[in-house]
């Protein structure tokens, strides 16, 4: 599986954005899709997933302003970034799990949150 992340840039607080991250390859194999954040000096971690049935689940930080979604038929999903914080600063990864459990990594984008 491969992954290829978009929509990153530099947005004032309060701002909003979208990443999306398309799949080609083994989609059919594709479980569960989320996305992963690491900004400078901190260890990578989990921002939001979603399964193939559509349940999500959040990090507490970003609960009630990012929203995940997937469009099967695009083998794509997307981050719906609202509200955005200084501290949501951070290179953003796209992350896909197969059904044997295997991991896929997409390139970074950055997104930056300044005045």
């Amino acid at each position: 599986v491969q992954l290829q992340a978009s929509g990153g840039g530099l947005v004032q607080p309060g701002g909003s954005l979208r990443l999306s991250c398309a799949a080609s390859g083994s989609i059919s194999s594709i479980n569960t899709m989320g996305w992963y954040r690491q900004a400078p000096g901190k260890q990578r971690e989990l921002v939001a997933v979603i399964t193939s049935g559509g349940s999500t689940n959040y990090a507490d930080s970003v609960k009630g302003r990012f929203t995940i979604s997937r469009d099967n038929a695009k083998n794509t999903v997307y981050l719906q970034m609202n509200s955005l914080k200084p501290e949501d600063t951070a290179v953003y990864y796209c992350h896909a799990v197969r059904w044997d459990g295997l991991g896929s990594w997409g390139q970074g984008t950055l997104v930056t949150v300044s005045s």
